[in-house]
């Protein structure tokens, strides 16, 4: 077993990688959620070419509120550039049916948002924050970042989702720790539509959810059912009679008809389970420059 000299040197040698990737770029835009991948990337790339980079970040109806307020509040902590531009989802063509390649045509808004602001700005380079663990998932979206020549700095450094908590953590990110956070279609069964009505459920229920002390909590729309996944060491306390009562009643407010409790507990993509992701991992996910041949 690796001792703590020889990780920490491992994820050095990984951090000067990424380092070294952007240190030839004149410009950059970083495609920002504000989550911990996209967060460390900011990190390191604003370190490496200052205001030379900036971050953008696409709202819709589909974006947590708290992910906004993280996205704006990590750009401020790291100095860096930042714009915001409105994009809803449920205009593209196609994305409120909630085909299996959703995640595909909205990769493909966002990076088409980023490149034409890049034309704009005269800036060629554009990355993300897709990390090495990202490529056993159901990612339908690699195949829009593919096509647009999209970089993935964490994957091409060799970076795990481990990696980049550990990382974040010692540069004092506060995103470090901080759980995986979806956009809510993501709370959708593939197949099922996606309406306004609808997020403004899943968003209600989860918000509940984290104000009773559910720090990770999903609700997957179901119709008139919402599915809640919580953490495994947490399941028991949704049985509480207090808690069990309060969920039953709020969640009939925001207007769900049935509560049901998934005892496998939470665990990120599960509606991409049974899933044959056919040709959802491009042979090559490390892209060259934009304007290399």
């Amino acid at each position: 077993m690796a001792d703590s000299t020889d990780i920490s040197k491992t994820l050095d040698a990984k951090l000067e990688r990424m380092r070294a990737i952007f240190a030839p770029m004149p410009k950059l835009i970083v495609a920002f959620s504000g989550g911990v991948d996209s967060t460390l990337v900011l990190k390191v790339a604003h370190d490496v070419l200052g205001d030379r980079v900036l971050a953008l970040t696409t709202t819709s109806p589909t974006m947590p509120d708290e992910d906004r307020d993280s996205a704006l509040a990590m750009a401020r902590l790291i100095g860096a550039r930042h714009l915001v531009v409105e994009s809803n989802e449920l205009e593209i063509p196609g994305y409120a049916a909630n085909p299996l390649d959703r995640c595909y045509l909205c990769k493909h808004n966002l990076f088409t948002v980023c490149e034409a602001k890049g034309a704009q700005l005269g800036i060629d380079e554009i990355v993300d924050g897709l990390n090495l663990d990202d490529l056993h998932d159901y990612r339908p979206g690699m195949r829009a970042a593919g096509e647009k020549r999209v970089r993935h700095p964490l994957v091409e450094a060799e970076m795990t989702k481990a990696d980049v908590r550990a990382l974040s953590r010692s540069m004092g990110l506060p995103t470090w720790d901080r759980p995986a956070s979806p956009c809510l279609s993501s709370r959708f069964p593939y197949g099922t539509e996606i309406t306004p009505e609808g997020l403004g459920k899943v968003a209600a229920g989860e918000k509940l959810l984290h104000s009773m002390g559910f720090a990770v909590a999903r609700v997957r729309y179901h119709g008139e059912v919402a599915r809640l996944e919580v953490e495994q060491s947490r399941i028991a306390r949704i049985f509480e009679p207090e808690i069990r009562e309060t969920i039953d009643r709020e969640f009939k407010k925001i207007g769900f008809r049935f509560v049901a409790i998934d005892l496998k507990g939470f665990r990120s993509g599960s509606l991409n389970e049974g899933v044959i992701a056919n040709g959802s991992k491009p042979a090559n996910p490390i892209r060259p420059p934009r304007n290399s041949p």
